[in-house]
């Protein structure tokens, strides 16, 4: 029995597993996001997570049996399981004597519940990847499936059905079961291949993230005997350095959680992590009408139909080439319940081409707006913010519910928006603003609540947008 572990049971037909145990995961999140991302670890988990000194990064105990939930968060970008963290790690001055206490941790670390979650981690990825297999090869369902009284499956549904089958596929057992036993069996006899990799951020270091990864990877390496890889490895150690907290950890992610809705992607196409943050601050309730008016690739409303199920979205954008990549991603997300088994795949989205500044809407029709408008980088131009900015804002106040309306906006430049919306302060209030990392670029999620005047009855209804003196606008675009 593995140290830390609880005691071996039976579950059925001479195969035996250990008892649930207790675990640290770490999770990468959208950086300003991090309360946001704890939020949603306490409401689908019911774990308090803790926030990281290192901006990015949240920390929450779980017990084993609840390891298929974590892949189900919406907020994090990668996962790890913890095997050591040290608050106030006191490095040596010197550069050698640093290395060499890596060196020296590698051996006396607890890696054994660690890895036993990596195995564990393996195992549901891999259940989940044959039921997609298997979801695949089914046939198509038959005419019954057309009766409207069998369609009336909540959403919801489709979810509850994958932690079930999460939880009882350990119970089944199928020729290719034990044709991947076998294949693990032989992959048990050959050691791992690995590699670690080292995340650093202080100035107070005497060696560089490659040294340190260097030497505790050969301390890893002596240690287990594993072989070392740096493309096509089983294991990732990560050495995490944020001054002096120090957190040794296993990867569960191969890869970022952050593309999970989006197979089109466009120049500027919004991390679905991120846009799911944005709408966790809406607060959607049942029935809300909620647009995303510069939608570019889908990703706010593709996030938000997935996850409040009981609101209605609109996306829409000027270029055609952003609508046709909306609707291909919503096709993708359809396809993909279909193949599921879900009986109702349909989604409650719609798409439109649009002139941003002249919605299709009815005035106060709309319960919550959120959208990631153009910075003024590779899109737009910050020349034309200054007109964009004050038009958009006027147009988003005239459909949305005076009082109850809120907006939730993505810019990185907060100048001209901070300026546009002083002088539509009588249509908007802002709540509060949380600072984002996007792609380096410091940006800004504005969160705006509609006052209660009604459209039409404020001098912001009818002023001419605000324009920048000239000498403003030449130094804006050779900054640009």
């Amino acid at each position: 029995m593995s140290e830390g572990t609880g005691p071996i049971t039976s579950a059925g037909e001479g195969e035996e597993v250990p008892q649930p145990f207790s675990v640290t995961i770490g999770a990468t999140v959208p950086t300003g996001f991090e309360h946001t991302a704890a939020e949603e670890v306490h409401e689908k988990i019911g774990a308090v997570a803790r926030v990281s000194k290192d901006r990015g990064r949240i920390y929450f105990e779980i017990t084993t049996d609840n390891l298929p939930k974590v892949h189900h968060l919406k907020s994090v970008d990668n996962l790890f399981v913890v095997v050591e963290y040290y608050e106030n790690y006191q490095f040596k001055d010197s550069k050698e004597e640093a290395l060499l206490d890596f060196q020296q941790l590698a051996p006396t670390l607890p890696w054994t519940n660690a890895l036993e979650v990596w195995k564990m981690n393996n195992s549901v990825k891999k259940k989940r990847s044959r039921r997609r297999g298997a979801a695949n090869s089914k046939p198509k369902p038959s005419s019954d499936a057309s009766d409207p009284e069998k369609l009336q499956t909540e959403p919801e549904a489709l979810q509850e059905k994958e932690e079930q089958e999460d939880a009882c596929a350990e119970q089944e057992t199928d020729p290719q079961t034990e044709q991947d036993s076998e294949m693990q069996e032989q992959a048990e006899n050959k050691p791992l291949k690995f590699r670690v990799t080292c995340n650093r951020a202080g100035d107070k270091h005497s060696f560089t993230s490659n040294d340190a990864a260097r030497d505790f990877g050969g301390a890893v390496q002596e240690f287990f005997q594993w072989k070392a890889d740096m493309t096509k490895f089983d294991v990732e150690v990560l050495l995490n350095i944020h001054n002096n907290e120090v957190v040794i950890g296993i990867a569960l992610t191969e890869e970022s959680l952050h593309r999970r809705n989006i197979t089109h992607f466009g120049p500027t196409t919004l991390r679905s992590t991120l846009a799911y943050g944005m709408l966790r601050l809406c607060k959607p309730q049942v029935s809300d009408v909620i647009v995303d008016p510069m939608c570019g690739t889908g990703a706010i409303p593709l996030e938000g139909v997935i996850e409040w199920t009981h609101s209605f979205f609109l996306s829409g954008d000027n270029h055609d080439m952003a609508v046709s990549r909306t609707v291909n991603n919503i096709n993708h997300i359809v396809k993909r319940r279909q193949d599921g088994g879900s009986a109702s795949p349909g989604l409650p989205i719609d798409t439109a081409q649009w002139d941003l500044c002249h919605l299709p809407m009815r005035t106060s029709s709309v319960d919550i707006i959120t959208t990631d408008m153009p910075f003024g980088k590779r899109m737009g131009s910050k020349k034309k913010n200054w007109d964009l900015y004050p038009s958009c804002l006027r147009e988003m106040a005239r459909v949305c519910r005076p009082g109850t309306g809120r907006a939730v906006v993505l810019t990185q430049d907060k100048k001209c928006f901070q300026k546009a919306l002083v002088r539509m302060s009588g249509l908007w209030r802002k709540s509060h603003t949380v600072w984002v990392n996007v792609g380096g670029l410091h940006a800004g999620v504005f969160v705006l609540r509609r006052t209660g005047a009604n459209f039409g009855t404020t001098p912001e209804d009818v002023r001419e947008p605000h324009r920048a003196p000239e000498s403003q606008e030449e130094d804006v675009q050779d900054k640009v």
